[in-house]
């Protein structure tokens, strides 16, 4: 199957198969919006609750609606964009998502917020696997690997800033908007991002499109909602009977989808995730590894903001700030890792989950010795050392997963890593942050943020592992 690139100008027959400079720029911009979002609201949601009256279980709706459909959805945006032109999609899912915010930063009741919170993440579903597909497509060696390293670099970077960010714009109060102001951000950002788009975005699709998976995207949808729903709400409505429902469903919905995608695949026909997709060995042991650490790492951001602001008696822009030497250091070893893996290969991934491994055992000893002055000074050195050891891993494994996936299925590739790792990010938030709060009302705060941090080191202690097994250089 081969690549087709048309032009978007007028008056002109064909574009280059090329992304620009300016190109490039808007498609990362585009990959920072959803990933911020999810992270934005976790410092902003107390403020959120006592505006709105919204109760706990309201609130996790919040977070776990923007999670939730942007997970089940994205395999399905990144297959239509394959069928009907990336950046078509690309330019819909992004004005979709400056419009969804925009009625975000409007709600006037908790449920009407988490009804536009579930539209963002369809939206952003559209919008960010048509950015991985474009730059599989319109690139091509050393430049493919600096646009995919710099899109690491940039996720990575958006999921601490996210939070950050946050904290200030919910203090800022900017005209009075408290924390509307986190979600009414987007919409200058979309207007600038459209315009950019417009101009230099190429068209790439399929030359012979896929027709869609009807049985297919309806069972993943079904699974990743049965695994998904009663995790992100069960701690919060009491676990009532249809979350243990749920949960017992999940390995019979999954089992289905893949016996229908493998017999699909089999007959001829393109399931909406081909199995023989995972026969790529990058492919599959870098998805693998994406998950413990997407875990961990929405864990720790989830955590750390509730046990800084309702334990240390932070506000919302002293949470944020506590996360800036995270943020800092992430940005400088990144720009320094596509070098380091020309050099070392994929060993750069091992060696970024041990300088990760002790960040997180540094901000654990700082929780346990300075409780409950716990701040930026405190944090500092581990929240540094930890962002700079996953500077090294997250981009590295992003570039491997995608290093022998088609141009011709780039979609549907981008749409498997991202929705692993969404996945993963909100399966973070359910099982770290319900440990937390769990404990944290028997044994308290302290030792709740302790046992946490420990919990995630024996993730990132597997993340290592995996590592080990990792193609030694990057195609």
């Amino acid at each position: 199957m081969t690549e087709t690139i048309t032009a978007h100008k007028t008056g002109t027959a064909a574009a280059p198969p090329s992304l620009g400079g300016l190109g490039l720029f808007t498609v990362l911009l585009a990959a920072a919006l959803p990933l911020i979002d999810f992270f934005i609201v976790n410092v902003a949601l107390p403020t959120i609750g006592h505006d709105l009256a919204a109760s706990e279980a309201v609130l996790e709706l919040v977070v776990a609606g923007y999670g939730l459909a942007y997970a089940v959805l994205l395999v399905l945006g990144g297959r239509l964009g394959d069928l009907f032109g990336r950046r078509r999609l690309f330019l819909g899912g992004m004005a979709a998502f400056g419009l969804t915010s925009l009625a975000c930063g409007l709600a006037p009741s908790a449920w009407t917020l988490v009804a536009a919170r579930v539209a963002q993440g369809a939206a952003s579903a559209a919008m960010l696997p048509q950015v991985l597909a474009t730059i599989q497509a319109a690139t091509s060696g050393p430049r493919r690997a600096k646009a995919m390293g710099l899109y690491g670099a940039t996720a990575g970077l958006s999921m601490v800033a996210g939070q950050i960010l946050g904290g200030v714009l919910v203090a800022a109060d900017i005209w009075g908007t408290g924390w509307r102001s986190v979600f009414l951000v987007n919409v200058p950002v979309v207007l600038v991002g459209l315009f950019l788009a417009a101009r230099a975005v190429p068209e790439t699709r399929s030359q012979h499109p896929e027709p869609l998976d009807g049985p297919g995207t309806v069972l993943l949808a079904a699974a990743l909602l049965t695994l998904l729903a009663p995790l992100t709400e069960g701690r919060a409505a009491g676990w009532p009977l249809w979350t243990w429902l749920s949960l017992a469903a999940f390995p019979l919905v999954a089992w289905a989808f893949y016996t229908v995608e493998r017999r699909a695949d089999r007959a001829g026909r393109t399931p909406l995730v081909p199995p023989s997709l995972f026969g790529l060995l990058s492919l599959r042991r870098g998805l693998l590894l994406i998950v413990p650490f997407s875990i961990g790492f929405s864990g720790f951001m989830f955590v750390i903001a509730v046990a800084l602001q309702q334990g240390a008696g932070l506000g919302p822009v002293g949470a944020g700030l506590a996360l800036v030497p995270m943020a800092v250091a992430f940005f400088c070893v990144s720009l320094a890792g596509p070098r380091l893996v020309a050099r070392f290969g994929t060993r750069v991934v091992t060696a970024g989950a041990a300088i990760q491994a002790v960040g997180v055992g540094l901000i654990a000893v700082a929780a346990w010795r300075s409780w409950p002055g716990l701040g930026l000074l405190e944090l500092l050195p581990g929240a540094a050392i930890a962002g700079a050891g996953q500077a090294l891993q997250l981009p590295v494994v992003f570039r491997i997963v995608l290093s022998e996936v088609p141009p011709a299925r780039a979609g549907v590739g981008s749409g498997v890593m991202i929705t692993t790792q969404q996945s993963a990010l909100a399966l973070g938030v359910a099982t770290l942050g319900t440990l937390f709060l769990s404990l944290a009302g028997g044994v308290g705060m302290r030792d709740a943020l302790v046992t946490t941090l420990l919990v995630q080191l024996a993730g990132v202690a597997l993340t290592g592992l995996l590592s080990l097994r990792l193609p030694r250089t990057i195609a």
